[in-house]
């Protein structure tokens, strides 16, 4: 991954980065460095993960030629707004994607924030915080399939060489996400401008006005996708009235008949 060449598109957007060869994962890295005092704004990125992980504790399969990253913010919005940083990193992303990809039809994003193309899952993204004594860390995890999907996983998978039918590096991706990620982050202004994230999320949204299902440790619910509420929630219109969901496994088809560990 050639980041010495990113570097000043990097500084132009406002952060720095740190590149390694491999890492348990790039996750830990970045809240290993904010318990250190790393003051934010910084992107660590690894040609591959030893521990690679996405939502709920799923292994994230991460072979070399895919692209994983984590971003370290610091203090990047009031507490009760941190959630919301899901939406705008979901937003940039897919707005990457398009420069790769063009304005293309089949490029969605499934709530909360998976990247599918046609469907099928391209990208996740893992956000985790920690606690600081004077505040708290956030860090945004993205992980592309550039080179090679999961075989097997919870979901249908795809990768970027296999939709555009050539080699996309990495580092293909990472230069047009740093700059839309400080675009968008700007924007959203630490919370103060997430209705306009709302919309645009909500144009580029898999299955509204469709029947999904949600499953959820004690439960799985099935109803049809109305929108977003004004705090990120997804509203689902089940027959005994609308639910307000914060969590939970989005299946815009009928799911496979095991959970199997990937994407």
């Amino acid at each position: 991954m050639a980041l010495s060449r990113l570097a000043g598109s990097f500084q132009a957007s406002g952060f720095r980065s740190a590149c390694y060869g491999s890492l348990v994962s790039t996750n830990d890295e970045a809240l290993a460095r904010a318990r250190s005092g790393d003051p934010g704004r910084l992107w660590i990125t690894a040609e591959s993960q030893t521990g690679g992980r996405g939502r709920n504790g799923r292994r994230w399969t991460s072979e070399p030629g895919n692209l994983f990253a984590s971003l370290l913010l610091i203090d990047p919005a009031p507490p009760r707004r941190l959630a919301e940083l899901g939406f705008v990193a979901s937003l940039a992303l897919a707005q990457a994607l398009c420069a790769i990809l063009g304005a293309n039809p089949g490029l969605r994003i499934k709530w909360p924030n998976d990247i599918l193309y046609k469907g099928a899952k391209l990208a996740g993204i893992l956000l985790e915080s920690v606690a600081l004594p004077s505040g708290v860390a956030c860090v945004v995890g993205i992980g592309v399939n550039c080179a090679s999907h999961p075989r097997e996983a919870l979901y249908p998978a795809t990768d970027l060489s296999e939709v555009v039918g050539r080699d996309i590096a990495p580092d293909t991706i990472l230069e047009p996400l740093s700059a839309e990620m400080a675009r968008w982050l700007d924007i959203w202004s630490k919370g103060e401008g997430f209705d306009v994230i709302r919309t645009q999320w909500l144009a580029l949204a898999a299955g509204i006005g469709e029947t999904i299902e949600v499953t959820r440790p004690q439960e799985t619910l099935t109803g049809v996708f109305r929108t977003l509420d004004a705090s990120g929630r997804l509203i689902l219109q089940c027959e005994s009235g609308q639910v307000a969901i914060d969590a939970g496994d989005v299946f815009l088809a009928a799911p496979p008949p095991r959970a199997v560990p990937g994407a």
